[in-house]
């Protein structure tokens, strides 16, 4: 029953690419005037004026100079192609080229990858991207090419934080009986758990109507996710608590780079490093930005003791049981 709902999935997907403008997945798109011209098509969940959009655009312009027309992308935004997971899964199944993804969502198919969501793991900014481009990010982006995905490099996604309808949250205390939207992921629902909040996970495309309708009483994330997806509207409570700093991902089927000529890999990996430069001082000016939007639009910010949150969660962090994970963890700490 699994693979026939598998293999729907699919010959749907595979039905709206052919819709779109090509039955091949990422390769020579016929044309007459570049008959072997490389398109690659990537997929994603959010929407046009987030940063990491407007990365993979530049990355797109940077790839058409670097490769000199001779490879570009058509990207696909607000989960058009399907959500987060089913675009992993695409992947896998090499009919989509490339997507993005929280790192997060990753530890579904990397289990070791769950150590990007521990929370209080960073000291600050400058050692979390110590991390993402020393040695232990490197070996994490490769580390799914058994499941057919490669990293091609981390997107700024900020620190995590809660918001909420009606009650503000300025101690874990506060979280006690609440239901809180996580990601579709283990360790996001043990550190609420941990804090006394009970996680629920949904899609973030059906996130909005859920604070809408009460079925969560708030959810964590970044601001300029909550500002451009107008959670605003329902939850006028914003904690800066920073509990964690889970960055994302942009991949690439194997079953793609593998077919790509190693003078093709080497221009979409320099586009995509580029990307990532290009993304994170975007994301500074527009977490500022989206901040002071939440404040026009009535939601109050509220600067907390993190310390007292941070050892709400002291006991999971020292139970970690992966020891590949926990592993990391040690290694993660002694970066200076």
């Amino acid at each position: 029953m699994k693979k026939s709902t598998s293999f729907l999935v699919v010959g749907i997907f595979v039905g709206a690419l052919i819709f779109l403008g090509g039955y091949s997945y990422y390769m020579y798109k016929k044309t007459k005037f570049n008959p072997d011209k490389i398109v690659l098509k990537l997929g994603h969940s959010l929407d046009t004026g987030h940063p990491v959009h407007k990365a993979m655009e530049f990355m797109k312009m940077r790839l058409e100079k670097i490769s000199n027309g001779q490879m570009t992308m058509e990207i696909y935004p607000s989960s058009v192609l399907g959500g987060e997971t089913d675009c992993i899964k695409f992947l896998q199944y090499g009919v989509l080229a490339m997507t993005k993804t929280s790192a997060a969502a990753m530890e579904n198919f990397i289990p070791e990858m769950s150590v990007f969501g521990l929370p209080y793991i960073f000291r600050d900014d400058e050692h979390a991207w110590k991390v993402f481009n020393g040695p232990i990010g490197k070996e994490l982006l490769q580390s799914g090419e058994s499941k057919f995905l490669k990293g091609l490099c981390y997107y700024d996604a900020g620190t995590r934080n809660f918001y909420t309808k009606s009650k503000p949250i300025r101690t874990p205390d506060d979280l006690k009986g609440l239901k809180i939207r996580v990601m579709k992921s283990q360790t996001a629902m043990d550190m609420v758990s941990a804090m006394g909040g009970s996680p629920t996970p949904i899609d973030w495309g059906e996130l909005y109507s859920a604070l809408a309708q009460g079925v969560v009483a708030g959810a964590e994330n970044n601001p300029p996710s909550f500002t451009s997806n107008k959670h605003y509207e329902p939850c006028k409570h914003f904690t800066l608590d920073a509990h964690t700093r889970v960055p994302d991902i942009l991949l690439i089927s194997t079953k793609v780079w593998n077919k790509l000529s190693s003078q093709q890999q080497k221009w979409l990996q320099q586009a995509a490093d580029e990307s990532s430069l290009f993304e994170r001082k975007l994301w500074k000016e527009k977490t500022i930005e989206a901040l002071e939007k939440a404040k026009k639009e009535g939601v109050t910010i509220y600067k907390v003791d993190i310390s007292l949150f941070a050892k709400k969660v002291e006991p999971m962090l020292e139970n970690v049981k992966n020891p590949k994970v926990k592993a990391l963890l040690k290694r993660i700490k002694e970066v200076k």
